[in-house]
């Protein structure tokens, strides 16, 4: 089950050193005021506003982590209606508004893998499709995560080849994921509905070569006996 997570990613690491360049140029500019020009004067307003955007990231990154942390118990849970619009009486937002409110930044970016899975479960493929799509996060594993997501609705709705890319985006995403297996399982299975057999036996092969003891590679020998009938 996903987690919420709190993390300096190397964007943020990048903007830490913005920081602290812009406090060094006004410490040099406040020693040598005469020589400061319009242009100067100019520059450091400019960064003071990007501070200011910063500062403003960081805090819409941790309010979202505290509205999500609040709503897990009712996704994990199965109350995924709840979990998409809240709970007023309680004070609790729902992953809907968390997504609204501070989709840019990074744990509302992880929101929105929770809230196509919200519509997912609950049948409403138009929506979890349009929120594992939207996905922009840093993190490899959710972005699989996402790319699986979009696979598994494409598979649903009968858009196998669109399946097939999309688990397989998933793998590339994050190879080193537990759940590669299931993936390429996963883009092998559609090939094969679609024609694309000896695709589907090089993913069923790589399956059996670099995840020979996962669980997803009991239906190899199953689908590759498949790929290989004319």
């Amino acid at each position: 089950m996903l987690k919420p997570r709190k993390r300096i990613t190397k964007k943020e690491l990048k903007q830490d050193r913005l920081v602290t360049t812009y406090f060094k140029v006004v410490e040099i500019l406040r020693n040598n005021r005469k020589i400061v020009s319009g242009t100067i004067t100019g520059l450091i307003i400019a960064a003071i506003v990007v501070v200011a955007y910063i500062n403003n990231r960081r805090s819409d990154n941790s309010k979202a982590a505290t509205e999500l942390s609040q709503v897990l118990d009712a996704f994990n849970g199965g109350a995924y209606q709840v979990a998409i619009n809240g709970d007023p009486t309680h004070n609790i937002a729902g992953l809907k508004s968390i997504v609204q409110n501070y989709g840019s930044s990074e744990t509302g970016e992880d929101a929105k893998i929770y809230l196509a899975d919200c519509y997912y479960y609950l049948g409403d493929y138009d929506n979890a499709l349009k929120y594992f799509k939207d996905y922009d996060g840093s993190d490899g594993f959710l972005q699989a995560s996402a790319y699986a997501g979009v696979a598994e609705v494409y598979e649903t709705k009968g858009n196998y080849a669109d399946a097939a890319e999309y688990y397989e985006r998933a793998v590339s995403a994050d190879s080193k994921n537990f759940l590669a297996a299931q993936y390429l399982v996963g883009a092998a299975r559609n090939d094969i509905k679609i024609g694309k057999k000896q695709r589907a036996i090089t993913l069923l092969t790589r399956v059996k070569k670099d995840f020979p003891n996962s669980q997803y590679a009991d239906n190899v020998d199953y689908l590759m006996a498949e790929a290989e009938v004319e």
